[in-house]
């Protein structure tokens, strides 16, 4: 004949600790609440109470708000510590409003009023642990809610970079196809993006700024797609009328560029590459501050490539007569901080090269 295993007792319902100085009602109270299904410990003091918070976890407490020692009051904040969703239940001799509403206002769930029915106390425990478990189900929601959203705004973020180096590889194209209709320009776009980057480091911008910098450096002349190849490859000095065409780059660049809304600063930094320091350059004309300072740093970037680079009306200036000639209207076309930091950064390089 098979022998059954006996079947191992229901778990609690929920375990409880009982803290009360008056050992025939916490005795009372440990056996109703036996009785009821609970799992439940006792103590007959707040110091007590806390050790046994050290090595057990309790759902619920129900706490005696006079003691020796330690009062309730003074033990709630720390069990609390323990588990800020312990479900606490005061017990006091005395129906006192004032020490009510500071129990309840420090985290305690009901104030009981001794003496106090079993029945009723049944009822309150039931309706503590219900909110307990209610509070509980909510953080875990919320935790959950938190984790997909951040989970979700990292795959946008990974969605909108995708798209921006598709949109910026796509530019880039065009960008060589623009630098393939002057010999001259050639790197440019690229030798003005590194520098500027470099620039834009010397002068303290934080690292997204530099990265902004750099890629309206490389994006900086794409509007030229759109300007005559004999214009642009013209030997000689260009007519007024010529150079107002040449002028419109910076109009198409940005109409280029401008359905990439994920550029955002970028497309002003390119907007204000050919503005002057002293108000006379194009498109707007604005002057000092009012140019990005991005658009600044491209100024001066771009000014010192297009010095020191082979076009087809003269040869390159050496990079020292450049930065001297820089240095000439630096305050007028430039703005001097650019200025001094880009000549730090052209000695630093020739020194190491």
């Amino acid at each position: 004949m098979q022998v059954l295993a006996p079947k191992p007792p229901p778990a609690p319902l929920a375990r409880i600790l009982v803290v009360d100085d008056d050992e025939s009602i916490r005795v009372a109270m440990v056996r109703f609440l036996q009785r009821c299904g609970y799992g439940v410990e006792s103590a007959g003091n707040g110091t007590d109470a806390l050790f046994l918070f050290e090595s057990n976890a309790f759902d619920a407490m129900i706490c005696d708000v006079r003691m020796p020692g330690l009062s309730g009051p003074e033990l709630l904040p720390r069990v609390l510590a323990h588990d800020p969703n312990l479900a606490v239940l005061m017990l006091s001799a005395v129906n006192d409003a004032p020490t009510a509403a500071h129990v309840l206002a420090g985290g305690a769930v009901d104030y009981l009023v001794k003496p106090i029915e079993l029945r009723a106390l049944q009822d309150a425990v039931i309706r503590a642990l219900a909110r307990r478990q209610s509070r509980m189900e909510k953080e875990r929601f919320d935790e959950r809610i938190q984790e997909e959203v951040k989970l979700r705004t990292a795959e946008l973020e990974q969605e909108k970079e995708s798209l921006r180096r598709l949109s910026v590889s796509v530019v880039e194209t065009l960008i060589i196809a623009m630098e393939a209709k002057d010999v001259y320009l050639r790197g440019h776009s690229q030798r003005v993006a590194d520098l500027a980057a470099e620039v834009a480091i010397e002068m303290g911008q934080d690292h997204e700024i530099v990265e902004r910098i750099r890629l309206a450096g490389r994006l900086h002349d794409v509007g030229k797609i759109g300007i005559r190849e004999e214009i642009l490859n013209k030997p000689s000095a260009l007519t007024v009328t010529e150079f107002e065409h040449v002028k419109q780059h910076v109009r198409i660049g940005i109409e280029i560029l401008r359905p990439l809304q994920q550029l955002d600063h970028v497309l002003d930094f390119i907007h204000d590459h050919h503005e002057h320091w002293d108000g006379s350059g194009y498109p707007r004309g604005i002057r000092g501050d009012s140019i990005t300072l991005g658009g600044r740093i491209l100024a001066g970037a771009d000014a010192f490539d297009a010095l020191t680079s082979q076009r087809a009306y003269r040869d390159p200036m050496r990079a020292d007569d450049s930065l001297a000639y820089l240095g000439t209207v630096a305050g007028a076309l430039l703005d001097p901080q650019v200025v001094r930091a880009l000549q730090v950064v052209m000695m630093r390089r020739l020194a190491a090269a």
